[in-house]
């Protein structure tokens, strides 16, 4: 690993000024997807159309296209000089990284109970994605970002921390109370209650935008932020569609639960 990027990068410095342009150009893609996401949905799940590729089981495709964002960072901690995991704040920002891409490429997509193919596109460019984003945040954690000694004693990072804890409890819970809306052998959609549920129809995606809020606000990095801002834009989209989905297809859908925000939106 650590001659294949010898051979990529001329000196740590033009790899750093690379990992800063991708940070950079996250932010772009992400306000390319909100323009385009105002006028189409992400192609999977109750969503997934045909015009996107042929289907992929639900549960390769989970499993292939997040394995990337596990592997690649993995592969960067061991086989890299790793030069600032030996920092507490970098590896507590790994590990949160970590937490959350085991449970999503080892666990979730295992758990998964029916579900509809996703298109061969949108495999596809999560694959991408998770490829272009692992090698961003974990080269950057393990080998450049340079924090206060007392950066874990920061109000920030403190903050983000529980920030992250939190989305990541609702993240999980909230899969978990989708998984086991159907009994076996029943089939068609349900209305999620409990948990967030009460408040919003995107539970799911108001835990994982608050995780990597707070990984974002916990990093400090331009790095971390284009990824929580990516994130945002992607799924307060598909909480909005759910949304309006859950509201048109039920009418006893409760009026008071809003699409992302509790109270408020």
């Amino acid at each position: 690993m650590e001659g294949l990027l010898s051979r990529l990068f001329s000196s740590e410095e033009e790899e750093l000024f690379i990992i800063n342009c991708m940070a950079y150009f996250m932010f772009f893609m992400a306000a390319c997807t909100f323009v385009t996401l105002l006028f189409e949905n992400v192609p999977y799940g109750r969503y997934a159309s045909s015009k996107y590729g042929f289907p992929v089981n639900v549960r390769f495709a989970w499993f292939v296209q997040e394995l990337p964002a596990f592997l690649l960072p993995l592969c960067l901690v061991v086989w890299t000089s790793s030069a600032k995991t030996s920092l507490l704040p970098n590896q507590l920002l790994i590990a949160m990284y970590f937490c959350h891409y085991v449970q999503r490429s080892l666990i979730y997509p295992f758990l998964i109970r029916g579900g509809k193919p996703t298109p061969f596109v949108s495999f596809a460019l999560a694959i991408v994605f998770c490829i272009y984003n692992g090698y961003m945040q974990i080269r950057y954690l393990s080998h450049y970002a340079k924090y206060p000694a007392d950066w874990v004693t920061h109000p920030c990072f403190i903050a983000g921390s529980v920030l992250w804890f939190a989305g990541w409890l609702v993240n999980v819970h909230s899969d978990h109370i989708l998984r086991n809306l159907r009994k076996p052998g029943e089939t068609g959609y349900k209305i999620p209650t409990g948990g967030m549920f009460e408040y919003v129809s995107g539970a799911n995606f108001l835990g994982e935008i608050t995780e990597w809020a707070g990984f974002a606000l916990a990093g400090h990095s331009v790095h971390s932020s284009a990824f929580a801002f990516f994130t945002t834009v992607v799924l307060a989209s598909r909480a909005v569609a759910h949304h309006k989905w859950y509201l048109a297809k039920f009418e006893d859908y409760p009026k008071s639960r809003k699409a992302l925000i509790p109270f408020l939106f």
